[in-house]
């Protein structure tokens, strides 16, 4: 799965006395340790700094092809979108814009795949479509999820990434955390596991629902994960917050995550856990 998109144009150096062409996109600098990455060395990497170990965002697409086994996965729902029930100035439009940047119709694609060999629902959310932000189509594709692992009893995984809930739907988007909580509750009654995977950023909505009620809840290296930002709760309060406050590190230390998990060791985590589950 190529994750770089070709150069189009190129750079023009001068080394010495000679001028050569570089081709851009070839090098990244890491935004955790500030080195000069290759970029085809970071795909080989999981998107991950080699040198001090930095999560790079992933889109739902590239998580699905690190996550789900070659061949299994079976999208539904991937026609739901959303529409706009409060008349909101320029929400069309930026929905829109959403589905030509991230290449989906909403901020989440589920399905029904494996996971190292574990049959399991899944539902991965993309940052790239308005900051994976929580509206009514989102919560309506993980509760349907949620209610096919039910029907047919596999384990759930989600994976979280958003700024929260979508504002430009007001109620709408806010009774998605109900609703969706509600049907993890029935996945539960069922005796399903759920795993949640909360990757960087998991905050607001989402965070306050479903991304928080796994039956284990998993996190990436350096995840942020809350419901406010640390600027946002030093305004509040008018205190300075712990040093990492709110990293995946800081939850770990404070018992709100299970367990922090690399990506490249991802997978095979999941694929533990649904197997220890359905034994």
């Amino acid at each position: 799965m190529a994750w770089f998109k070709k150069p189009k144009k190129e750079i023009t150096r001068a080394v010495g006395k000679k001028q050569v062409q570089v081709p851009q996109g070839l090098y990244a600098k890491c935004k955790g340790c500030g080195s000069i990455l290759y970029n085809k060395e970071l795909d080989k990497n999981f998107k991950v700094c080699p040198k001090c170990g930095y999560h790079y965002q992933l889109s739902s697409l590239e998580r699905l092809y690190l996550t789900v086994d070659s061949g299994s996965f079976e999208e539904y729902d991937e026609k739901l979108d959303s529409k706009n029930p409060l008349d909101f100035p320029e929400y069309t439009d930026k929905i829109k814009k959403g589905q030509e940047k991230a290449k989906m119709t909403d901020a989440v694609i589920t399905g029904m795949g494996k996971i190292a060999g574990q049959p399991a629902s899944v539902a991965i959310m993309d940052f790239q479509f308005m900051g994976g932000s929580l509206g009514s189509v989102v919560g309506e594709k993980i509760t349907r999820a949620v209610e096919r692992a039910i029907e047919k009893k596999t384990g759930m995984v989600i994976v979280s990434t958003s700024g929260g809930a979508r504002m430009q739907e007001g109620i709408f988007s806010l009774m998605q955390m109900a609703k969706t909580s509600a049907a993890l509750a029935r996945l539960g009654e069922a005796g399903l596991p759920y795993l949640s995977v909360l990757t960087d950023p998991t905050t607001g909505g989402v965070a306050a629902s479903y991304s928080m009620l796994g039956d284990v809840n998993l996190a990436e290296p350096g995840a942020m994960v809350g419901f406010a930002g640390p600027r946002v709760i030093e305004q509040t309060i008018r205190q300075k917050l712990p040093k990492g406050f709110q990293r995946a590190e800081f939850l770990l230390e404070h018992g709100f995550v299970d367990a922090i998990v690399p990506r490249s060791r991802m997978k095979q985590t999941l694929g533990q856990y649904l197997k220890f589950f359905r034994s």
